[in-house]
């Protein structure tokens, strides 16, 4: 990349100027996934968890919720379509603006925003929420960045509110389905309770992939 491409790519994206060499490396990955329209978490169905918080025994009553990572929009649109003030946010700008598309197409009412699931202070959304859903955004992002997201959610979590999250579990480096440090490193319950102190761990579920993943459900203590 030439100088004046790398200026053109930091107007359009200014956090750029800012995030280190891993950052970077997440953020070309996950724009190369989205420019080819291969994103493997984004299929653009809603996963049976997360219908069975919003529609199942026990469901939760509608409040307000904060999707991280939302993608191309799928899940942020459902909750809004089941009662839910939804805000939702994306770090690469394609996703944002399909998202954008498809909540205007469908007519759900979605605040969704350009910006970094770990700088939320930078962005609209105070809170508080009752409802947070993450798909495959935590288990990708910088180790060193990953306390910055536990305290920005618990700033903005409601007395008792969930957390939902599906995350990809450690894998050697190397292996054909990890491609950067932070990927290879995953998610376990037991960083999540170290980095999620305020919160209890609930339940961890194994997903159905080929490769180790987990949902895991917390619960903002009060």
């Amino acid at each position: 990349m030439d100088h004046s491409s790398a200026t053109q790519n930091q107007e359009r994206d200014p956090a750029s100027s800012r995030r280190d060499p891993e950052e970077e490396s997440v953020h070309r990955a996950l724009e190369g996934y989205y420019r080819a329209g291969k994103a493997p978490w984004d299929t653009g169905v809603t996963p049976p968890e997360l219908v069975a918080l919003v529609e199942g025994h026990g469901a939760l009553p509608p409040g307000r919720a904060l999707e991280l990572g939302c993608g191309t929009g799928t899940n942020a649109i459902y909750l809004a379509q089941h009662g839910w003030q939804v805000a939702a946010v994306d770090l690469i700008d394609r996703a944002v603006d399909q998202a954008k598309a498809k909540a205007a197409e469908t007519g759900a009412a979605v605040r969704l925003l350009h910006g970094d699931a770990t700088r939320l202070d930078e962005l609209d959304v105070p809170g508080p929420f009752d409802l947070f859903f993450d798909l495959s955004c935590y288990c990708g992002i910088p180790l060193h960045r990953r306390d910055a997201y536990a305290a920005g959610l618990t700033h903005r979590a409601a007395p008792g509110a969930r957390l939902l999250m599906f995350g990809y579990g450690p894998e050697p480096l190397g292996s054909p389905n990890t491609e950067l440090t932070s990927w290879a490193a995953g998610v376990t319950a037991d960083e999540l309770r170290a980095r999620f102190p305020a919160w209890e761990l609930l339940d961890v579920t194994p997903g159905t992939n080929p490769m180790p993943t987990s949902w895991f459900t917390l619960r903002r203590g009060a």
